[in-house]
């Protein structure tokens, strides 16, 4: 097999797509996770909000709400990581054979895509998938080291470790979701470079509209405008 030959047909502007999917990919991750103070993002509104339970769980009795809170936590990472896994091993088998593809193509195209082609544009699926999953199972790790740290801290509130070693527990806390969210950012640009088996225009496309949902979530949400809302 002539690799050269084959990977002659990425495109320029093939390989112009895969680059505005991954400057992408990571601008948005760096711009969340350091949004600034004057437009924060969810990520960070909901970190300040978990070091507030921190606070609101030294003074709790008893503490089995937090207990269920945090086991939620974790059940969602958990799943999270599961379906990962699924489709990873989804993808792969489809990397292994990729006659499937081929025989849509063959319906509706008139050139030929070189199998190595397909398998590298479903390895950058498989690359955000396996992303996803680490961050998952890290996140699950961290909110079980935050569930060990929140046992810790003592029954009375005037105890002077029981404030910090609750904080402790947020920042172990806010850690954990960075993690997950960054796994579901991965999830979601998974599902965006499937597009690039239809080329590199629905690739760009594609890349624009994940972009588009995951900046509005963090930034023009409606879950952000009640985060930020004074309660009565």
């Amino acid at each position: 097999m002539n690799i050269a030959a084959h990977l002659n047909a990425l495109t320029p502007l093939d390989l112009t797509a895969a680059a505005l999917l991954g400057v992408v990919w990571l601008g948005l991750g760096f711009w969340i996770d350091n949004p600034g103070m004057t437009y924060p993002s969810v990520t960070t509104i909901m970190s300040d909000r978990r070091r507030a339970w921190m606070r609101e769980f030294v003074t709790r009795d008893p503490r089995i709400f937090d207990s269920q809170i945090l086991a939620s936590l974790r059940q969602g990472t958990s799943f999270f990581a599961s379906t990962c896994l699924l489709a990873i091993g989804g993808v792969l088998a489809l990397v292994g054979n990729t006659a499937p593809l081929q025989g849509l193509e063959a319906e509706v195209a008139v050139t030929e895509t070189p199998t190595l082609i397909w398998q590298i544009k479903l390895g950058v699926v498989a690359l955000f998938l396996t992303n996803g999953f680490l961050k998952f199972v890290w996140a699950n790790r961290v909110f079980g080291y935050c569930a060990v740290i929140m046992a810790s801290v003592p029954n009375d509130p005037a105890h002077p470790d029981a404030v910090p070693t609750a904080l402790q527990a947020a920042e172990l806390n806010i850690r954990a979701a960075i993690n997950f969210n960054r796994g579901l950012r991965a999830m979601y640009f998974a599902l965006g470079s499937l597009a690039w088996l239809l080329g590199p225009w629905a690739l760009i496309l594609a890349t624009a509209v994940v972009g588009w949902v995951v900046w509005s979530r963090e930034f023009a949400s409606v879950p952000r405008q009640i985060l930020l809302k004074r309660m009565p």
